[in-house]
């Protein structure tokens, strides 16, 4: 009888812990989200950007965005929530809006476009996960140091022949 009940509490204590395990991760996943303030063509029409966009994250400013500008911000859990001081023309008034703007849970860096999302297109117009460039990564892991920038040749542990 105790063995049995030992048993139930062991596994009820298992599936506890795997179900705060899975909590965790979606509430605590970290996203780089990037925000464009770029023009979007989307269904034949052309959204253009406001004039400046000043992005605020948890009150604080983590970008001011002109046109074909692009500002990054941190968001932990599956929403990003951005309050945005608009300025349609230069000299014009700052309107401000708050948004709540969910992010996917399969993507780590994502591209929100902001023109397109205040327009109120679908989640597929205005959102795209960023890519870096095989250029860039190719840069990243070709960058070893030669023999010289350790400084063997301070220590005259270089190249023998110089030594006879």
């Amino acid at each position: 009888m105790k063995a049995k009940r030992r048993l139930l509490f062991q596994i009820l204590a298992v599936v506890l812990l795997v179900a705060i395990g899975y909590t965790m991760t979606i509430i605590g996943r970290g996203h780089t989200i990037y925000l464009d303030s770029k023009t979007l063509e989307y269904d034949g029409q052309t959204y253009k950007p406001a004039y400046k966009t000043v992005v605020y994250v948890d009150g604080q400013q983590v970008a001011k965005l002109y046109d074909k500008e692009r500002g990054v911000a941190t968001c932990i859990g599956q929403t990003l929530t951005v309050t945005l001081e608009i300025t349609q023309q230069k000299g014009g008034t700052e309107e401000v809006y708050a948004y709540n703007i969910p992010v996917p849970r399969k993507m780590d860096n994502v591209i929100i476009n902001l023109p397109g999302f205040l327009a109120g297109l679908p989640e597929e117009a205005y959102l795209s996960e960023f890519i870096p460039s095989p250029d860039e990564v190719a840069a990243d892991e070709t960058d070893v140091p030669s023999d010289d920038d350790f400084g063997m040749e301070d220590m005259g542990l270089g190249d023998e022949s110089a030594a006879q």
